[in-house]
């Protein structure tokens, strides 16, 4: 069996790998570039290269992404939410947008713009959680396989763009069919949540909900943070977890 077959048989379909993906498998710079002459393969961008033909998905940037070039970067919030089976509390015209999470240190090449034109990608650059705190799902699609952020995980996700990109009545409206939540993961991404507005807010709307799973959390055991958050200009004042929220807001 030649290099290339070998290669070839190890590399999933709809993915682009790293030079250091073949380099760690025997193929170098210049091997790489004579089978880039002889058009069994193509260069995507800087160290990046993907079969000649294949055609690169968003799903397959992010597969390769996480599995090609180890970066930890991960679909979430409403993209989350829609993958896993909460499409109907998202709007249409969303579903062309890919939310992708990732901490500051991470860098995200600029060849995954350009491969997927039917969708754009959203980066959100922020130490959410500290430490490593979990909440991942496997996801799966066709033969690409990559993490997404758990239902619990992606609510966190979803109010940390609030009110900038997303507003407050949607978010709302998406809590009400989040009835089957993990109490025990909430309350672990509730105490190593970075941000005072998305713990806030989180409570707030999950006393509004009225889910069973609301009833088995423990707020004294999170760090709410002193002084205002306003979420809505102009709004209502929730004095028990002082945050401006849109007036009447008393259930769902």
């Amino acid at each position: 069996m030649t290099k290339i077959n070998s290669i070839l048989q190890e590399w999933v379909p709809g993915t682009v790998v790293s030079s250091d993906w073949l380099k760690s498998r025997g193929v170098g710079k210049q091997l790489a570039d004579s089978y880039v002459k002889s058009q069994w393969l193509e260069r995507v961008g800087r160290g990046a290269l993907k079969r000649k033909g294949d055609v690169i998905s968003w799903e397959g940037a992010v597969c390769s992404l996480q599995k090609n070039f180890n970066r930890f970067v991960h679909p979430g919030g409403r993209t989350s939410l829609q993958l896993q089976g909460f499409g109907h509390f998202v709007r249409m015209q969303d579903e062309k947008k890919v939310i992708l999470w990732k901490t500051p240190d991470v860098r995200v090449p600029s060849w995954i713009h350009e491969l997927d034109h039917s969708v754009q990608f959203r980066i959100r650059s922020s130490r959410l959680f500290s430490g490593k705190v979990g909440a991942f799902a496997d996801h799966k699609t066709g033969s690409l396989s990559f993490f997404i952020s758990a239902p619990e995980r992606a609510v966190f996700e979803l109010l940390y763009d609030v009110p900038e990109q997303e507003s407050f009545e949607e978010v709302r409206h998406i809590f009400q069919g989040l009835s089957t939540l993990r109490p025990n993961v909430i309350q672990e991404l509730l105490q190593t949540c970075t941000s005072i507005k998305v713990k806030r807010l989180f409570l707030y709307l999950a006393e509004m909900s009225g889910h069973v799973w609301a009833n088995k959390l423990d707020p004294s055991r999170t760090d709410l943070g002193k002084g205002k958050r306003v979420i809505v200009k102009g709004g209502e004042f929730n004095s028990k977890y002082w945050i401006t929220v849109p007036e009447n807001q008393t259930e769902f």
